[in-house]
């Protein structure tokens, strides 16, 4: 699934997220989306989000 199409997140599914801090190791932190907080239909960089822990990164994969 396409996680730079804001259609495709939805509150309450499994993603993997890059937190700003982790951005240049890569590093991926997994959780569930309480709130999509990108406005536009789509992102080049991936839709930005609100986890269930409060963390706030860019969705990078969408856990099936």
């Amino acid at each position: 699934m396409d996680y730079k199409k804001r259609s495709n997140i939805r509150r309450g599914i499994k993603v993997r997220i890059v937190l700003k801090q982790d951005q240049k190791s890569g590093k991926l932190t997994e959780g569930v989306v309480k709130d999509i907080l990108t406005n536009s239909p789509l992102h080049p960089h991936g839709i930005k989000v609100r986890l269930t822990c409060g963390r706030v990164g860019r969705v990078k994969e969408i856990c099936i």
